[in-house]
């Protein structure tokens, strides 16, 4: 395999050579997880035994970091391209392998008596890269079920992501969604992709089509998405009950080392802060002129002119100037990103659709996009260079047990490059209508990533509740409490019709339960942090970088709490409602 000449391409040599030397290196994971495993059942036995394990350990998780990422990017490149399913096959297989090889470690450390292991940690040094991990371990004590049961449900960890597999084969290789006249009367094939495009025409026919396209195909399924996801939600709960967690809730948010408090005082910011929904649905039919304002029309942007592009070349600089605030070390490494091939850019035939960001230990974050150059697109590159550089600045700093993070915080370092890149653009704006279409670009990000994604952790933790509790649940339910809860959120404004019952199936995120309330969580914590950025309070961007730099150290909350953001504080949640409504006004003011 040559090195990729294409800048606007990943080049995945830089993880393997060909697909020869990635081979070899799952042969070699597998030797080595036959050593890890010659130290089941005497693991706890000496500080050299539990060194030697966790030595083999780290350099195990290395190898197959790379070989996962490896595996996953050549298949996301094209979907349906049978090579690269088998090397993603391969990966999952060695997944399932690695857990299960691994699977005692946990349960051995649980179970020795906690002071020979704080015995081991003290007075052996070699020990100290592995000592967070370890603790971590005999914090969640009781959670962690017996050997047995741990090499059990290790078993079957390929299983348990088959209804996400299934729902990703079935939506995104599978899902032909149809034909749509567009604005120039020309017959063009909708996509995922595209889909985005149409649904923010300025012609509501076009709106529409695309809108009646895509929930009819998701129409036609929902029954087969609804036992995928209700299958999803009933592993998720029953793992819980197992590990003996009071609720899935409880289960995700330790694992986010969050709380439910965090959850219930974020769904509380956002009850009190309805009403500003409300208002800017309100000022959105306004200034779309429309009598009846459907669930079609609520992504045009009435400001955008049309047929306005940014090349990926312009957005670069954008990005880059938005972002020199951040110093210029964190300005180099996005150039260094740019040219050097971190960006799969643009869209090709049966590519993963959206994007995203994937941090590989020992080599470099691999960013998927699919650029077509609106406004949006150009957020996109904020966002995920905002993932790209957290993923960066832990990996360098931290060992491989200890630069992951949860996405609790990493949800924040995307958003604020995203407020960064907004505020930028708005102080550099002369244009009125430009800057209120900026302006407005802000608020559909609140709604989205606030108001919205608050609105699908409810559905989840309604559908989880329900679930937990025994009762059965037809697709006809799950349409029932999404459709009521898009009234509760929407307001009087909107007429929701048929079709909206159906957007909860086309939540990929739910298949990673309660996912979707730390976007929520995250553009709070972001604007309060962007605005101490932008006020260029005194050390305010060394504190942010040191805090992107510390990996998973310290939990969650506390990382929050060295940059002055309480999770649990209902303060965090009014300063994004207030910083909404202060936007609403300004929009107002230049109209």
């Amino acid at each position: 395999m040559e090195k990729v000449q294409d800048k606007y391409s990943w080049d995945l040599t830089d993880l393997f050579k060909n697909k020869e030397e990635f081979y070899e290196e799952i042969k070699n994971v597998k030797d080595q997880l036959k050593q890890i495993e010659n130290y089941k059942g005497i693991l706890c036995d000496s500080s050299e035994n539990l060194y030697q394990c966790y030595a083999l350990y780290e350099i195990a998780i290395m190898k197959f970091e790379k070989l996962y990422a490896y595996g996953m990017l050549n298949y996301h490149l094209n979907m349906a391209d049978q090579e690269g399913i088998k090397l993603f096959k391969e990966v999952e297989n060695l997944n399932s392998e690695f857990n299960t090889a691994t699977a005692y470690i946990t349960p051995e450390i649980t179970f020795t008596d906690e002071n020979i292991i704080n015995k081991y940690l003290e007075e052996d040094p070699r020990l100290e890269p592995y000592k967070r991990d370890i603790q971590h371990i005999l914090e969640k004590k009781k959670h962690t079920l017996s050997k047995e049961e741990e090499n059990l449900l290790a078993n079957y960890s390929e299983i348990l992501y088959a209804p996400k597999n299934i729902y990703d084969m079935l939506t995104n290789a599978e899902f032909k969604f149809g034909t749509l006249i567009d604005e120039e009367g020309k017959e063009v094939e909708l996509t995922d992709t595209t889909y985005s495009i149409y649904i923010r025409s300025k012609n509501q026919n076009v709106r529409k089509q695309a809108y009646d396209l895509i929930f009819k195909k998701y129409s036609e399924f929902i029954n087969t998405i609804t036992e995928m996801y209700l299958t999803n939600v009933k592993q998720t709960a029953i793992t819980a009950k197992l590990r003996n967690y009071k609720s899935s809730l409880d289960a995700v948010t330790d694992d986010d080392e969050a709380s439910i408090k965090v959850y219930d005082t974020l769904m509380e910011g956002v009850y009190k802060g309805l009403n500003a929904n409300h208002e800017y649905m309100a000022l959105k039919r306004q200034l779309l002129q429309l009598e009846e304002m459907h669930m079609y029309d609520i992504y045009v942007n009435p400001f955008t002119r049309s047929g306005d592009k940014t090349p990926f070349e312009e957005a670069k600089k954008i990005v880059k100037k938005a972002l020199s605030i951040l110093g210029k070390e964190y300005g180099d490494m996005l150039e260094h990103a740019f040219e050097n091939h971190w960006i799969d850019v643009y869209e090709k035939t049966n590519k993963q659709t959206g994007g995203y960001n994937l941090g590989v230990y020992g080599s470099h974050p691999f960013i998927l996009m699919n650029y077509i150059g609106d406004e949006n697109d150009v957020r996109t590159v904020a966002h995920e260079l905002g993932h790209g550089m957290h993923a960066y600045y832990s990996n360098q700093n931290q060992n491989i047990f200890d630069a992951d993070y949860t996405i609790m915080v990493a949800e924040v370092a995307s958003t604020v490059n995203e407020i960064l890149l907004t505020e930028y653009q708005l102080k550099n704006e002369t244009d009125k209508k430009k800057k209120a279409e900026i302006i407005y670009e802000l608020l559909e990000l609140i709604k989205g990533t606030f108001y919205t994604q608050a609105m699908f952790a409810e559905f989840e933790k309604e559908v989880h509740e329900k679930v937990e509790n025994g009762n059965m649940m037809s697709s006809e339910d799950l349409n029932t409490i999404y459709y009521t809860l898009n009234q509760k959120y929407m307001g009087e404004s909107v007429t929701l019709g048929e079709n909206s019952k159906y957007g909860w199936a086309r939540i990929p995120h739910f298949y990673r339960d309660f996912y979707v309330y730390k976007y929520a969580t995250g553009i709070s914590a972001a604007i309060c942090i962007a605005t101490k950025i932008m006020n260029k309070e005194d050390g305010y961007v060394e504190k942010y970088i040191q805090m992107l730099s510390q990996g998973c150290t310290k939990k969650s909350i506390d990382l929050l709490k060295m940059v002055d953001v309480d999770l649990e504080d209902i303060h965090t949640y009014e300063v994004i409602v207030q910083f909404y409504k202060n936007k609403i006004e300004e929009l107002k003011s230049l109209l």
